[in-house]
C-alpha cells in the first residue's frame, strides 16, 4: 500500500483526526483510518512511537483490552520500530511490516488470518515467525479475512481464510500460518501485492500480473468468472508492463509503465469507469482520452475507484457518498487520499498515509512564521516604546490602509521606523499579525480597540472577528462596557447584542462600576430603550 508522490496529506480530512490537537497532528508521519464504519485510526510519529483510538472492534486497536478510547493510546511493543507497510481486513484485522523487515498481527482471527495458527482474537500485535524465520517482510495486504505478505526477495506469502483459493494453495482449507505462493510464481520476483474482499493479485518484475481467489465478477481478469485456487497470469495483459495494481471490493485496477490505466471485474457503481454498469471479465482501456497517469487508487472495502495524472488532477469515480459515478469525474483534490476521505463508503484510506514533508511550509505558515520577524523585516512599527517588525510588501498586499501609505507622497513611505500613538501596544500588534494569520487572539476588553482600529482602516472583516470575539467573551462586569464601545464604533449588529444581554441580566448589570461609569447621554438611550422591551415592568 505504498505508491507514488504524494501530494501534501491533510489527515483532519477524516473526522476522526479532528480529535486531536494541532501539536498531535503535527507530530504525525504516517496515518491510516480503518474498520467497517471508518471508525479506527492508527498512527506512526516523527520518533516512531504508534498510537491507536477509536471504536476498537474485535479488538483491531491492539491496545490488550476491548475498549474504544477517543484518546490515542501508545501501543508500546511497536515503540522505536519504523513502519514501511500496513493493511487491514474487514474483521478487522491488522498488518504491519517494519524497517527490519518484522510482521506484526493483530484483531479479528475467526480464520486465522493473524498466521500464528490459532483463532483466538489478537488483542494485541504479535510478531508473525511462523515459516517467515531470516524472511525479511517488506509490503503487506490484506482482503477481507486473508492476509500477504511480500518478502524482499520477491516470495509471496499467504494465509486466513482460503474458501475460494484467495491464498493460492491449491485448495479451499483455511491456512493457519503464512505459506509461500510457489505454483505458477515459482522463479517469479513479485514486486507489489494487492488484495480484494476475497481475491489475491501480484505483479511480476517484468510487469506480469497475476490472480487467483474469488472470480465471480470477474475480478481476475482472465475472461471468465470461475474461481482460481493457483495464481493464474492475465493473459489479456501481455506486451504491456504493468507498474501498480489496486483492487476494490470486486474491481480491480492496473497501471502501465506507458501511465495506461486498465480496469475490470465488478461494475454495479460504475467503479470501472467504462461508461456504463457491465462487470467486465477482462481488462478494459479506459482514461485514454486522458493525460498520463501516474496513480491509481481502490480499496477492498470501497467500490470507489481514483487516479492521478501527470499534472497533477485527480478523478474519481465509482460510489461517490452513495452516487454511482459511471464516468472519471474530474475533482479539485490534489492528492487520490482526499477522495477517499470526502467520497468514499466507508471513509478509510486506500494506503498507509504518509506526510513525510514535515519541513515544508505552505506560503500561510511561512508569513506566520515571519511575522515580528527581524532578520527579514524592512519596517518597523514603534508602539509604547516597543518594536514590531513587519514587511511592506505584505502590508500593502493585505491592507488597502497601508497601500495607501506607502505611496511616494506618504511621509511614512521613506521611514524606517513609524510611531503609532492613537492605539494600544496590544492593539496594533494584534492587528498586524491579523495580516500575516487571518486569526485574532485578544480577550473581549482588547478587542474593543481592535475593533476601534478595524472601522478607522476599513477592515470590515476584522470588525466581524473583534465583534465574535467579544460576544463570545461578555460577561456581568464588562457588558455596559461592551455595549458603550459598539456604540461608539458603529457596531449595530454588536450593540444589540450587547444591549440585549443587559437587558437579561439588568439586575446584576446596573451594580457593575461600568454601568455608573456610563456615559450619561448613552445611560439615558439605554433606560428608555430597555423600557421600551418592557424591562422595568413590575
Amino acid at each position: 500500500m505504498d505508491f507514488g508522490t504524494r501530494a501534501m496529506a491533510d489527515v483532519s480530512k477524516w473526522p476522526l483526526f479532528t480529535l486531536l490537537g494541532p501539536q498531535e497532528v503535527a507530530s504525525i508521519r504516517q496515518a491510516c483510518v480503518f474498520g467497517t464504519s471508518a471508525n479506527e485510526a492508527i498512527y506512526c510519529t516523527h520518533t516512531d512511537e504508534v498510537f491507536v483510538f477509536g471504536l476498537n472492534c474485535s479488538n483491531c486497536l491492539g491496545t490488550g483490552d476491548n475498549q474504544s478510547t477517543i484518546v490515542p493510546k501508545k501501543l508500546d511493543c511497536l515503540a522505536g520500530k519504523r513502519v514501511v507497510s500496513l493493511s487491514y481486513g474487514s474483521g478487522p484485522h491488522v498488518l504491519l511490516a517494519t524497517q527490519d523487515g518484522e510482521l506484526y498481527a493483530w484483531g479479528h482471527n475467526g480464520y486465522s488470518q493473524l498466521g500464528n495458527g490459532t483463532t483466538n482474537q489478537g488483542v494485541s500485535p504479535i510478531l508473525v515467525s511462523a515459516n517467515l524465520l531470516n524472511k525479511k517482510v517488506m509490503d503487506v495486504a490484506c482482503g477481507s479475512h486473508h492476509s500477504m505478505a511480500l518478502t524482499n526477495e520477491g516470495e509471496v506469502f499467504a494465509w486466513g481464510y482460503n474458501n475460494c483459493g484467495q491464498v493460492g494453495s491449491g485448495s479451499t482449507a483455511n491456512q493457519p500460518t503464512p505459506r509461500k505462493v510457489s505454483i505458477c510464481l515459482q522463479n517469479k520476483a513479485v514486486v507489489s501485492i494487492a488484495c480484494g474482499q476475497t481475491s489475491s493479485m501480484a505483479v511480476a518484475d517484468n510487469g506480469e500480473v497475476y490472480g487467483w481467489g474469488y472470480n465471480g465478477n470477474g475480478q481476475l481478469g482472465l475472461g471468465n468468472n470461475g474461481n482460481q485456487l493457483t495464481p493464474c497470469r492475465l493473459a489479456a495483459l501481455q506486451g504491456v508492463c504493468v507498474l501498480q495494481i489496486v483492487c476494490g471490493y470486486a474491481h480491480s485496477l492496473a497501471l502501465t509503465d506507458e501511465g495506461l490505466l486498465y480496469a475490470w471485474g465488478a461494475n454495479t457503481y460504475g467503479q470501472l469507469g467504462t461508461g456504463n454498469k457491465s462487470n467486465q471479465l477482462s481488462p478494459v482501456h479506459i482514461m485514454a482520452e486522458k493525460e498520463r497517469i501516474v496513480e491509481i487508487a481502490a480499496c477492498h472495502s470501497t467500490h470507489t475507484s481514483a487516479a492521478k495524472t501527470q499534472s497533477g488532477q485527480v478523478y474519481m469515480w465509482g460510489q461517490c457518498r452513495g452516487q454511482a459515478v459511471v464516468l472519471p469525474h474530474l475533482t479539485h483534490f490534489s492528492c487520490t487520499d482526499d477522495v477517499f476521505a470526502c467520497f468514499a463508503t466507508p471513509a478509510v484510506m486506500w494506503r498507509l498515509l504518509s506526510m513525510e514533508h514535515d519541513d515544508f511550509l505552505t506560503v500561510a505558515q511561512s508569513l506566520k512564521k515571519e511575522f515580528d520577524s527581524p532578520e527579514t523585516s524592512d519596517l518597523k512599527f514603534s508602539v509604547d516604546g516597543r518594536f514590531i517588525h513587519v514587511h511592506k510588501a505584505v502590508l500593502k498586499i493585505r491592507c488597502e490602509h497601508f497601500r495607501s501609505m506607502f505611496q511616494s507622497h506618504w511621509t511614512e513611505d521613506m521611514k524606517e521606523v513609524i510611531e503609532i500613538d492613537q492605539f494600544s501596544y496590544p492593539v496594533y500588534r494584534s492587528f498586524l499579525e491579523f495580516l500575516y494569520t487571518d486569526t485574532v487572539d485578544l480577550p473581549p476588553e482588547d478587542a474593543i480597540g481592535l475593533l476601534d482600529l478595524a472601522t478607522s482602516y476599513c477592515e470590515n472583516r476584522l470588525k466581524r472577528l473583534c465583534q465574535h470575539i467579544i460576544k463570545r467573551g461578555i460577561t456581568v462586569e464588562n457588558a455596559f462596557s461592551l455595549l458603550s464601545a459598539a456604540v461608539r464604533y458603529d457596531a449595530e449588529d454588536l450593540e444589540e447584542f450587547c444591549f440585549r444581554f443587559c437587558v437579561n441580566h439588568l439586575t446584576e448589570v446596573t451594580q457593575t462600576a461600568a454601568f455608573w461609569q456610563m456615559d450619561g447621554n448613552l445611560l439615558k438611550e439605554f433606560i428608555c430603550r430597555a423600557s421600551r422591551c418592557g424591562a422595568f415592568k413590575n
